[in-house]
C-alpha cells in the first residue's frame, strides 16, 4: 500500500524467464465501480468458467458469487458503510498522508493530473465535500499476478510458469491438482476447481454442470490468450465505468498515482493505492487497486507476504544445523575410541 517511488523489479526476469515484452498489469479504481458485474460475466464468458453456487443473492450482503475462486477469477464485493465508518475511512486516511503515503505536493508538467502545467497540489483545499450518510463500496477483485509468486515458487510440476507479459499461469494439462499452491497464495485467490456439483439453497436438488479443467488448480490468467493477439483482457474491455483499467503495469501505477491526487484535492483523504508498493511483501502486484478504505475492509491482508521468502534462509538455517549435528557426532565418536 503507498505510492513509495522506486525501481521496479522485472519478475520474469527475477523468476529466470527472459522476454522482451513490457509487463501487463490492471489498475482497479474501486472509486468510479457501480457493481454491475459486468467484469464477473465477461470473465465467465471468454475463458468458459462453470456456474459459481446458485447466484442467489447471499445473506450478508447484495452478492452473489462471496469471493474469488476456481470458477470466479473476477470477483466484484459490496461493502455497505455508514457516516462513521465514511468518517474513521477519512482519518486513517490522513494518517497515511502525514506519513507521506503519498505525499501530497508539486506535480508538473504531464506528471500533473489532467496534464496541467505547474500544478500545485499541497496548499489544495482537501476539506471533504458534503456525503450522505451512507455509502456502497464496490471492489472488483482479481488474482493480484505478483512480482514474487508463492503459487509459481510452491508449484513442484511446473504447472504455473511465468509469461512474457509478467504475468503467472496454469497450465491445466500439467496441473496434478495437489493444492501446493493454493496455500502458498498470500491473498487466497487460487484454488482447485471441484466436480462441478452445485447445491442449491432449499430443497431444489442438486445441479450438475460440465466443468472444464476439473480437479486442477485454477486463476486468472490476465486473459493470456488474448494478450498473445495484443488483445484487451475481456474485464476491462466489458467495463462500462472505465474502473478496470488495463496496460503496461508502470502506466498503470502513474495512472492510480494521479487519480489518488486528484481524489485528495477533492476531500477525499481516504483513498490510497493497494499493490503499488514494491517493497511489500510480494515485490508489488500486477493488479494495482484505489481503495477507499482500509484493504481489511475489502478483504485484502494489509501486508501481504509470500510464504517462501524465507525459503533461502531457512535451507542455510537447516544446513547449518546439520553441519553442527554432523561434527558433533564426529567428536562424539573420536572421544568414544580415544
Amino acid at each position: 500500500m503507498g505510492l513509495l517511488s522506486g525501481p521496479e523489479e522485472d519478475p520474469a526476469a527475477d523468476a529466470g524467464w527472459g522476454h522482451t515484452h513490457d509487463r501487463k498489469g490492471f489498475f482497479t479504481d474501486t472509486s468510479i465501480c457501480i457493481g454491475c458485474k459486468a467484469c464477473e460475466v465477461a470473465c465467465k464468458e471468454w475463458n468458459h468458467n462453470p456456474q459459481d453456487g446458485t447466484l442467489e443473492i447471499l445473506g450478508s450482503s447484495f452478492d452473489n458469487t462471496g469471493a474469488l475462486g476456481a470458477n470466479t477469477w473476477r470477483h466484484v464485493a459490496f461493502v455497505e458503510q455508514g457516516a462513521d465508518r465514511i468518517a474513521e475511512a477519512r482519518e486513517s486516511g490522513r494518517a497515511l498522508v502525514s506519513l507521506g503515503m503519498p505525499t501530497i505536493g508539486p506535480r508538473t508538467g504531464a506528471s500533473a493530473p489532467g496534464g496541467r502545467p505547474d500544478e500545485d497540489l499541497s496548499r489544495a483545499d482537501r476539506t471533504p465535500p458534503d456525503t450522505p450518510e451512507f455509502r456502497w463500496l464496490m471492489s472488483s477483485d482479481v488474482c493480484k499476478h505478483c512480482t514474487h509468486a508463492g503459487c509459481l515458487d510452491a508449484c513442484p510440476t511446473g504447472a504455473l510458469f511465468r509469461t512474457e507479459f509478467g504475468t503467472v499461469v496454469v497450465q491445466a494439462d500439467v496441473c496434478n491438482g495437489c493444492g501446493t499452491c493454493v496455500g502458498a497464495c498470500p491473498f487466497g485467490v487460487i484454488e482447485r476447481r471441484d466436480d462441478g456439483t452445485v447445491a442449491p439453497k432449499g430443497d431444489r436438488g442438486r445441479v450438475e454442470q460440465d466443468v472444464p479443467n476439473k480437479g486442477t488448480a485454477n486463476k486468472c490468467t490476465l486473459c493470456y490468450d488474448r494478450l498473445v493477439h495484443d488483445e484487451t483482457p475481456a474485464c476491462a474491455k466489458a467495463c462500462p465505468t472505465t474502473s478496470i483499467s488495463f496496460g503496461g503495469r508502470e502506466d498503470m501505477v502513474t495512472k492510480a498515482q494521479d487519480r489518488v491526487l486528484q481524489l485528495h484535492a477533492q476531500g477525499m483523504t481516504e483513498a490510497r493505492l493497494y499493490g503499488a508498493n514494491p517493497r511489500d511483501g510480494v515485490g508489488g502486484t500486477g493488479s494495482v487497486f484505489l481503495l477507499l478504505d482500509e484493504p481489511e475492509v475489502y478483504g485484502l491482508p494489509p501486508d501481504p507476504q509470500v510464504p517462501t521468502a524465507d525459503l533461502p534462509h531457512m535451507w542455510k538455517r537447516a544446513a547449518l544445523a546439520g553441519a553442527g549435528m554432523l561434527a558433533a557426532t564426529t567428536l562424539a565418536f573420536l572421544g568414544a575410541r580415544s
